[in-house]
């Protein structure tokens, strides 16, 4: 099966190596038989809905973001019509902020977004930088961990309606003082966490992935399990790291 892939701005957010979640996905896709295609999706082109079975946008720093803020404000409407018909979306750390209503830095100044989050992000003063891990539940009473590297100083604020990603067990999530992190509507995945995040939580690209099949199929997969040691590996080495930080950090 082929599976659609838009990759927004790769060559301008990238950063702690982000595109490697892109690697992970086509990997894990060819070990059961799937073709992933990947699409990057630059300044100026078009973001057709139905098009791409799943969205990804990376992080990148503060200039990057506003050389690219303009465009995403103008992707706006095409990005949530993907979702809304059921495409699933990645965004990290800057992409997760311009997912949202908007991004305020520290001069006042509001770069647009795309509008498909409801959250917003305001620049603070001091960054939130560590090893981080939450409890999520994408799946009802399916508890599970995700690990990962935090490095910013945006503080992200839900709305009332907004669901968050997860729980944070170690490390500052959105804001460093609300407990949560990143945030979850229907198919689409926000978060603050590099890594790059999917080699060291393999149960989430592949909830992606099966996201993404289910958008071109209109059926979930079942999913066979992959030898996953020296992810799971990973993953413990990180969440360990974090767990050292002993608890939630203070803001």
């Amino acid at each position: 099966m082929k599976i659609s892939v838009g990759h927004l701005y790769p060559e301008y957010l990238n950063i702690y190596a982000d595109r490697g979640n892109i690697a992970v996905l086509f990997r894990r896709a060819a070990w059961r038989g799937h073709d992933l295609q990947v699409e990057a999706v630059g300044m100026g082109e078009a973001v057709e809905p139905g098009a791409h079975d799943l969205l990804y946008i990376g992080g990148g720093q503060d200039r990057e973001q506003a050389l690219v803020a303009h465009d995403i404000g103008l992707k706006g409407e095409a990005l949530r019509e993907a979702v809304a018909g059921g495409a699933a979306c990645l965004a990290v750390c800057g992409g997760y902020q311009l997912l949202g209503g908007f991004y305020r830095d520290r001069l006042g100044v509001e770069l647009p977004g795309a509008g498909v989050l409801p959250l917003h992000t305001v620049a603070g003063e001091r960054r939130m930088i560590g090893d981080v891990l939450l409890e999520c539940e994408l799946e009802p009473g399916v508890r599970r961990t995700l690990a990962g590297f935090e490095n910013h100083a945006g503080r992200t604020v839900l709305e009332p309606s907004a669901e968050p990603l997860g729980r944070v067990v170690a490390g500052f999530g959105n804001d460093g003082s609300s407990g949560f992190e990143g945030c979850r509507s229907g198919r689409v995945i926000g978060t603050y966490l590099h890594g790059p995040l999917l080699p060291r939580n393999p149960w989430l690209a592949d909830w992606l992935l099966a996201q993404a099949i289910s958008h071109r199929t209109g059926e979930e997969p079942a999913f066979q399990a992959l030898e996953d040691a020296l992810e799971g590996e990973a993953h413990s080495v990180s969440a360990g790291r974090a767990r050292s930080r002993g608890g939630r950090a203070s803001r």
